[in-house]
């Protein structure tokens, strides 16, 4: 719960989008647990690690990351598949 999502300039560009706050009080991490792990696991395993010095760059690497997060790397949570694997077995190909 940074200041920086309370700022009024993040909030009112929120709220002019129509874009919908989600929220919870300081210390409810469990709330979102799997979505805390996953950033956990992009600043550990990515963006403290290659420390980019530009938006650009940044954009970049993430792109990179969630290339091998999602469709290389196999998650032992997932019998050692990929989201990819998992999302298109239950889902079927994109068109």
């Amino acid at each position: 719960q940074g200041v920086q999502f309370t700022a009024l300039d993040f909030t009112g560009t929120l709220a002019a989008a129509q874009i919908q706050i989600s929220m919870d009080g300081r210390g409810r991490a469990f709330d979102n647990i799997f979505i805390e792990r996953l950033w956990r696991s992009v600043k550990y395993e990515d963006i403290y690690i290659k420390e980019y010095d530009s938006v650009p760059a940044l954009t970049v690497g993430l792109q990179s990351y969630f290339q091998l997060y999602n469709y290389e790397r196999p998650h032992q949570s997932l019998g050692y598949l990929t989201p990819a694997d998992i999302h298109f077995a239950v889902n079927g190909p994109l068109l």
